[in-house]
């Protein structure tokens, strides 16, 4: 993938999650890092939601089934104002509403308690055709892990998906070649990842996943098939914006960062 240049929002948005993971101490910088081009489109550009009203009816939900990557949503949902951004600093404090993994009924503009891998999409569809059912135009977004599809449960979900239609439905892979202890190739081989999808009844894009542009042009149309569930594999780099994290398994989660550490990835991140 040809990396281009992170614009300025980006690098801001990193740096927010910098600052969080400085006074944690701890986070999940390289999960976060791969999908803020893709939360930014979301919730600049696409998602129909109202801080003021969280619970309306008709709102488009977002899911984000790979809940370790929840530094991203903190930031997006701060700056939705659905959270404050004070409490961006409070992160994994003792009675903090923001967790390692994203809780709902806790925090505003979560839809559901993630973490467990494997989960998102089957409630995504359970909300899908609820909305279906009730003759609705919300749309459930739901982003999950490229490592996190080797669980079966994420396929079950995906053949109810096709069964029932649901065109309102979209799945967002966070496609970084790059699980927890090893390359994703290397674990449990996905490909041929487009062709799977195709074969359990979805519509299918790709994308690269750092480009705003590219993007929004796809998310701007969904649903872009009116008789399939469709999914976006999102082509992504695991800790893009900081060169010496970028693509490495030890990027996934990082603890005890050290002052040299975040002094070191905050230079990093400004040279883009």
């Amino acid at each position: 993938m040809d990396l281009q240049n992170l614009d300025k929002r980006s690098i801001e948005f990193r740096r927010k999650i910098l600052r969080m993971i400085d006074r944690s101490r701890r986070g999940h910088i390289g999960s976060a890092f791969s999908i803020v081009e893709i939360v930014r489109v979301l919730y600049e550009e696409v998602l129909r939601v109202d801080p003021k009203r969280p619970l309306w009816e008709e709102r488009d939900r977002f899911i984000l089934s790979k809940g370790h990557g929840c530094l991203a949503l903190y930031v997006a949902l701060a700056e939705k104002k659905f959270i404050s951004n004070a409490e961006l600093s409070n992160f994994c404090d003792f009675d903090s509403i923001l967790g390692g993994h994203p809780q709902y009924g806790k925090v505003l503009g979560v839809e559901a308690s993630t973490g467990s891998l494997g989960h998102g999409l089957s409630i995504g569809v359970g909300i899908a055709l609820n909305g279906k059912i009730d003759k609705r135009d919300y749309r459930t977004f739901v982003l999950l892990g490229d490592g996190e599809c080797n669980e079966g449960s994420v396929w079950e979900a995906a053949m109810c998906a096709s069964k029932h239609k649901l065109d309102r439905l979209t799945a967002l892979i966070d496609y970084n070649k790059m699980q927890c202890y090893g390359a994703t190739c290397e674990v449990q081989n996905l490909e041929p990842f487009a062709d799977k999808w195709r074969s359990f009844g979805f519509s299918v894009k790709e994308v690269d996943g750092h480009d705003m542009a590219a993007l929004h042009n796809i998310l701007k149309n969904i649903p872009f098939d009116t008789e399939k569930p469709q999914v976006v594999i999102c082509h992504t780099t695991k800790g893009r914006g900081i060169r010496s994290l970028e693509g490495h398994a030890p990027s996934h989660h990082k603890s005890k960062i050290s002052d040299d550490e975040i002094e070191l990835f905050l230079k990093e991140l400004e040279k883009n």
